[in-house]
């Protein structure tokens, strides 16, 4: 019944709107970093609202968003392969399976999206309908089943004056506007007038509203140290201490900072045993204290964790991650996958790491933190959910699993991104990189390349006063489109019993 379902579907749409589909997606995949052509933005979402208003059917409509879905992740995501290269006899052979269910299955999001706005809505009024809708679907795919936020519209913007809207409207905000602004340009030809104004509507909006200020600074330096460490190498006996005294050089380097920051996972043993090397790193880097990533085991559970150490390389607090990778830090029924040889990536006991309990204020030399481990900076709920405000943002990272093209860009993106929705700097030490230091309006004040070792010593800017969005979060955005939703349901019901 449902491949049926399908078929006629699939005849509906035809051919060449398929590949309209398909492609429109892709090159709205353009606009993500490291690429940012937004030119494209116009002409993909343009063509999104054309195969909406010219779908038949929900079930045609359903059909070319997750066709467009699928061009756009199948492109936009394609480093997701990169992880399955480090032990290619193992892994390769699940790459292709890994980008496909992972772009097929985020496709739904986008194809429920156009089917619901088709269903609930005739004619033009399908293009406010699907607007309202498919911000709905991008909440959907930022919360449902732990959430998946990457690539979301808002992250088109960076380096733009549209990024300034963030500490507004949050992402989902930015992701809206961008729906308003490019898919009316669907009904150019025949309402040109009306087509253009949303667009006007939304530049006006983005030009009007002002850039965030200036911080000042702390006076306060920070080392961020970046040993680059293949992911190939980074735990191979041979090579794994090679790079833990490549970053104990870059730490004893003078004059010595207020701290210093090494990526995630940069000791390669557990803190139970660490005992030693941890009081040599404090040793070596003069007293400083010195912010980490090492595992732990506690109770038989194993957590990836931030650690800082006192001058003395005693632990002073511990920060375990709570927002997990699925796949990759765990496998659900993980113990039962282990007995036939599948388990996380990053994790090679049974069903992975445990979580820790969420938000924590950690306080360091340089200020109070909210510390971020690699994919938590991904979920700008994560960053709202912490009991009080820090005065900085503070993410460890091992970017070496997301290759060389652009997967790293587009981590480095949504790390601006919550350092703008906050108001507040952000330290960014990545194992590969780019390691920085994020001002609070988005800035990279100072970085460190991709692929390169090396240190830098960075001031630490002054955090600015509490944006919209740390206030409110996502709420008023995500019932403001529920609202929308409603109505439009209500409007086309109302027309249908009349009829």
């Amino acid at each position: 019944m449902i491949s049926l379902g399908l078929r006629q579907a699939a005849r509906q749409l035809r051919l060449a709107p398929a590949a309209l589909a398909f492609g429109g997606g892709a090159l709205l995949s353009l606009a993500l970093a490291p690429w940012h052509i937004l030119p494209g933005l116009p002409v993909a979402l343009g063509a999104a609202g054309w195969l909406i208003l010219q779908a038949s059917s929900a079930r045609s409509a359903a059909l070319a968003g997750w066709l467009f879905g699928l061009g756009y992740f199948a492109f936009g995501l394609s480093w997701i392969i990169e992880p399955f290269q480090i032990d290619p006899e193992r892994h390769a052979w699940m790459a292709p399976f890994a980008l496909i269910f992972l772009t097929a299955g985020l496709s739904l999001f986008w194809g429920a999206a156009f089917g619901l706005a088709a269903r609930i809505s005739t004619g033009a009024w399908r293009l406010p309908a699907l607007i309202t809708v498919w911000s709905l679907a991008e909440f959907a795919r930022a919360y449902v089943l732990t959430g998946f936020p990457w690539a979301a519209f808002g992250q088109f913007w960076i380096g733009t004056p549209a990024a300034n809207l963030l500490p507004w409207t949050g992402p989902h905000g930015l992701a809206l506007l961008t729906l308003t602004a490019f898919l009316p340009l669907a009904r150019l030809r025949q309402t040109p007038v009306a087509a253009l104004a949303p667009l006007g509507l939304v530049m006006a909006t983005v030009f009007l509203v002002p850039p965030p200020q200036q911080a000042e600074m702390t006076g306060k330096t920070v080392r961020i140290v970046q040993p680059n460490a293949p992911q190939d190498l980074k735990w191979h006996p041979d090579h794994r201490w090679e790079f833990v005294r490549r970053a104990v050089a870059f730490s004893e380097q003078t004059p010595p900072p207020d701290l210093i920051v090494w990526p995630e996972t940069a000791v390669p043993q557990l803190m139970n045993y660490a005992g030693d090397t941890l009081q040599a790193i404090a040793e070596r880097g003069g007293g400083v204290p010195v912010l980490l990533g090492i595992q732990r085991e506690e109770a038989g559970a194993y957590y990836n964790s931030a650690v800082l150490l006192d001058g003395n390389g005693e632990p002073a607090a511990t920060y375990d991650k709570a927002h997990l990778v699925p796949f990759g830090e765990y496998v659900p029924f993980g113990d039962v996958m282990a007995r036939i040889g599948i388990h996380g990536f990053a994790s090679q006991t049974g069903a992975g790491y445990a979580a820790g309990p969420g938000a924590e204020i950690m306080d360091l030399p340089v200020g109070s933190a909210l510390p971020l481990i690699c994919y938590e900076a991904v979920f700008p709920q994560d960053v709202n959910s912490a009991a009080r405000r820090p005065q900085l943002l503070v993410q460890i990272t091992n970017d070496a699993w997301f290759g060389t093209r652009s997967g790293p860009y587009q981590h480095l993106v949504q790390a601006q991104m919550r350092a703008i929705e906050q108001g507040l700097p952000m330290i960014r030490a990545a194992n590969t990189g780019v390691s920085a230091m994020i001002a609070p309006d988005g800035r990279l004040l100072d970085s460190l390349a991709l692929g390169e070792a090396g240190y830098i010593d960075a001031g630490l800017p002054a955090p600015l006063p509490p944006t919209l969005y740390s206030r409110t979060g996502d709420w008023p955005v995500f019932l403001l489109c529920l609202f929308t939703a409603a109505v439009a349901a209500s409007r086309h019901w109302t027309l249908a019993r009349r009829s």
